[in-house]
């Protein structure tokens, strides 16, 4: 198990980061969010960005490059020059890339030097108030009336919304149609309006729903309750055996990238996960900080591309 706390320790003990490879960093720092403004990904980029900034010396920008999944600003970072001035911010759809776009020309893993984890967030189970559902029993029950004709909003194919559904479909043996949008916004504005039925999303876009009776929150994604909405049963509690999902969010470099400046961002980043007001932060916007340097990431994702490949196969989930 991850040992954060002497991760932690060990990155508020480094010094201030040293000068390496011909003066890096000298210029700007670009980070490629492949995700639309406004979601969990983009978020967390942007809560990092300003102490990374200051920590290393200069300006970073938030690039967004949404679309195909992750995929078209994975390809773009990764045949970036590996000098350490083209990052990615990306979550849990780095590691779906070959299940669902086999043909996109970018490898999760050989494509990549990976620098840190950041953080992960629960995700809240949600109808719109005209679903007749007020528990996951009866959502199930519903789904399975339904025939597959229900409708599943997601943020984006490959995106941790996604595969919450996918997993969904998988442990609970229901069908759904499941309706990608180009980013949360508009994925938001369809779900209140009721043009689609349920979603799963990050805590801190439902709670907001919920409260205002936009939304009706049945369980938390998590295999605990959520500090957050805690009055919301687990998935598991309320009899979906095994089902365990988050938001979560890590940073790469292009390949190649030499191993001096990759250490030195890794160390930054911890540097900047350990500082309280970063954690305060996170707090508020319901992620959970969860650092890890390069070795920690690339196990990671290991692990999460070998959880999800088989279940997005055997659903037979794919791009288009």
């Amino acid at each position: 198990m991850l040992d954060r706390r002497a991760l932690l320790v060990a990155a508020l003990t480094t010094p201030a980061v040293a000068r390496a490879q011909g003066g890096y960093p000298s210029r700007a720092i670009r980070v490629v969010v492949p995700f639309a403004a406004g979601g969990i990904i983009d978020v967390v980029a942007r809560i990092v960005a300003e102490p990374l900034s200051r920590r290393l010396g200069q300006p970073i920008v938030i690039e967004n490059t949404p679309g195909a999944g992750s995929t078209i600003g994975a390809r773009n970072a990764a045949r970036a020059a590996p000098d350490g001035y083209t990052l990615l911010l990306n979550g849990a759809a780095q590691g779906v890339i070959p299940a669902l776009f086999p043909d996109a020309g970018v490898d999760p893993v050989a494509d990549f030097a990976p620098v840190a984890l950041l953080g992960e967030q629960p995700f809240i189970l949600a109808v719109n108030p005209a679903v007749p559902a007020n528990d996951v029993p009866s959502l199930l029950a519903w789904l399975r009336g339904k025939r597959g004709d229900a409708t599943f909003a997601t943020t984006g194919i490959g995106a941790a919304s996604h595969l919450a559904g996918e997993l969904l479909k998988s442990l609970a043996g229901v069908d759904f149609t499941i309706v990608q949008y180009r980013g949360t916004p508009a994925a938001v504005t369809d779900f209140v309006a009721g043009r689609v039925e349920f979603m799963i999303d990050s805590q801190t876009l439902i709670a907001p729903l919920m409260q205002d009776g936009r939304a009706r929150g049945l369980a938390v994604t998590t295999a605990q309750r959520s500090r957050m909405v805690p009055d919301l049963p687990t998935l598991q509690e309320a009899g979906v055996a095994g089902y365990e999902t988050s938001s979560w969010q890590a940073l790469y470099a292009p390949a190649s990238t030499p191993p001096a400046i990759v250490r030195m961002l890794s160390e930054a980043t911890l540097a900047v996960l350990a500082d309280p007001a970063v954690q305060q932060r996170y707090v508020e916007r319901g992620v959970e900080p969860r650092a890890g340097d390069a070795t920690v990431l690339r196990n990671f994702l290991k692990a999460e591309m070998d959880r999800w490949l088989p279940i997005l196969r055997a659903t037979g989930a794919r791009a288009g």
